[in-house]
């Protein structure tokens, strides 16, 4: 597997971190603890895979940010945060910079 395909993985497993961890209710409930865990896990291992191929400084922007516009996107679908204009705008600024990132490396 590429590089970037690691840090997609990661990036994805990032999202499944963020959004259950406001199901462990500070980490007092085992199972979204757990599921917290397994995600984290696994996120740090496919980034740790990418980053021996793509420059630590992207392959961590990347991540982030797919981390972020998917638990945004969770957010907005199974939380029901808000789903501005604005919001949508800049997390739109956020894939294109996502893109950039991967266009110039």
């Amino acid at each position: 597997m590429s590089g970037w395909t690691y840090l997609f993985i990661a990036g994805v497993l990032e999202i499944g971190f963020a959004s259950t961890l406001k199901l462990t209710q500070g980490f007092t409930k085992l199972f979204p603890t757990s599921v917290f865990v397994f995600f984290a896990i696994f996120s740090f291992y496919f980034l740790n895979k990418a980053a021996q191929t793509i420059p630590v400084g992207t392959a961590y922007a990347v991540w982030t940010g797919i981390g972020a516009f998917g638990t945004i996107v969770v957010g907005i679908l199974f939380y029901q945060e808000a789903a501005s204009f604005m919001r949508l705008f800049f997390l739109m600024t956020l894939i294109a910079s996502i893109v950039g990132l991967k266009l110039v490396s």
